[in-house]
């Protein structure tokens, strides 16, 4: 089990690498991570919800992603809400429970999950939450230690190096943990580290005499095409002679890891923007998939980037809205059943109206894009939209639409596809030739992989 001293630690980076370090030795390997908080989600072949982070390592690990690797998934809508989804549904009467009165009802359903993966598979790598030392949430805990002494799992505390500190959150969780829990403890892990390892000096120990763990891995810093967990990290910038997009990074966006490959091609800038700025000047402009496309439709006209997505609609640049971004797009967001914040007005850029139900579509499909042959991508959505006579398709089966310069698609993980991001990039003016995303993550899981492997950890 790999748990971390704080969140964005390394902890889904090093639980993927280990799931490739173990298919790659012959291993059965599952992933396991009790409960996820995070708007970045993933569809199974069954057709449930799970994180994206679960979804890849289950790639990593050469297996089917299944809900049981991720049972429970907390997908933020609000400052005080999430939707909880359970075994890769929704689940109305769990996310309505105050927090701290959940474990009663989800312990059970973590504990299936986990032993029914300890006995179908070899080796099970799990994945910790933020940090087991998060003293106001212990009694509610379903994911750290709970999880740890509920199988006997070994566990490696991972510290990010490159924040500064890390002796002292190491050792700091270290002192926060019961006597049975720190027993679990095998290994320390400082992630992401820079420079001359001698640096370290005889830090690991010290911490090795304060505690009695030693220090097993010193994991370099390095760049990658993995696709992050929960947050996005990228930071691009307009650059002259790029094909330059911008992408609304607005509060509740969700499932942004599916613009990473725009982000890794060459000559291709996408900026990601929070504040307004004129829109006008890039080649093309991204609204990705929300949580809260009411909250998030909201936002954009509090900061006045909604007024620079209707001036530059409006000059003719190029504009695709993905899921909740498209819903916005159009004319109308019904909500009868309060499912996001209301009844609200889009933009009136694409001739479609949206009507939030209760039944959540949930799928990978694989349709006819109508200006190409097949593209493949899943649907999460509660939306049920209905196009008007402006709209025409752009996806077979009232997944996709244009109007003009204007594209709204249902179908997340469109760009992809190898085919559709070629003629998307060369229609903005790129010269590029777009290469086999899958097949690029893939040879990243085998290099991440290597590198753990080379500093003799695991054993």
């Amino acid at each position: 089990m790999v748990m971390g001293c704080t969140s964005d630690a390394g902890k889904s980076f090093l639980v993927a690498a280990l799931c490739r370090h173990y298919a790659n030795r012959g291993l059965r390997v599952a992933p396991f991570k009790a409960q996820n908080m995070s708007n970045n989600a993933a569809v199974t072949p069954d057709g449930l919800e799970i994180g994206r982070a679960q979804y890849l390592q289950a790639l990593a690990a050469r297996t089917v992603p299944q809900a049981r690797m991720n049972p429970l998934l907390l997908k933020p809508s609000a400052d005080t809400f999430s939707q909880v989804i359970v075994m890769g549904r929704y689940d109305a009467a769990i996310s309505a429970l105050p927090w701290m009165s959940r474990k009663a009802s989800l312990w059970p359903v973590v504990c299936d999950a986990l032993h029914s993966l300890l006995t179908d598979f070899e080796q099970v790598v799990i994945e910790g939450a933020g940090s087991p030392a998060e003293i106001n949430l212990r009694a509610g805990d379903i994911v750290n230690m709970s999880v740890a002494l509920e199988c006997g799992a070994d566990v490696y505390l991972v510290a990010d190096i490159d924040r500064g500190g890390a002796f002292a959150h190491l050792l700091g969780t270290w002192m926060c943990l019961a006597p049975d829990e720190r027993a679990r403890i095998k290994g320390f892990v400082l992630n992401k580290f820079r420079g001359d390892q001698a640096l370290l000096g005889n830090a690991m120990d010290w911490l090795h005499e304060k505690t009695g763990i030693p220090t097993v891995a010193i994991i370099p810093m390095i760049r990658h095409s993995l696709p992050e967990e929960d947050t996005l990290h990228h930071r691009g910038r307009y650059l002259a002679g790029h094909v330059n997009i911008a992408l609304l990074a607005y509060p509740y966006a969700s499932n942004l890891d599916e613009f990473d490959p725009l982000f890794h091609e060459p000559g291709v800038s996408v900026v990601p923007l929070r504040d307004r700025a004129p829109l006008g000047t890039f080649q093309a402009i991204i609204l990705p998939g929300s949580k809260n496309t009411a909250e998030s439709l909201r936002y954009l006209e509090k900061t006045g980037l909604a007024a620079e997505v209707l001036t530059a609609a409006a000059g003719g640049t190029p504009i695709l809205g993905v899921c909740g971004g498209m819903q916005l797009l159009g004319r109308q967001i019904a909500d009868p059943h309060g499912l996001e914040s209301g009844d609200i007005q889009g933009l009136g850029l694409l001739d479609v109206t949206t009507t939030l139900s209760i039944d959540k579509t949930t799928c990978q499909r694989q349709v006819r894009w109508l200006e190409g042959g097949l593209v493949t991508g899943y649907e999460i959505h509660h939306g049920r939209t209905h196009a008007g006579p402006k709209a025409s398709a752009l996806l077979d089966d009232g997944l996709g639409w244009q109007q003009g310069n204007i594209m709204g698609v249902y179908l997340h993980g469109l760009l992809e596809n190898t085919a559709y991001r070629q003629r998307f990039l060369e229609r903005l003016g790129w010269q590029g030739q777009a290469t086999d995303w899958r097949a690029r993550l893939d040879a990243e899981l085998d290099r991440v992989a290597a590198l753990v492997a080379a500093t003799g950890w695991p054993a």
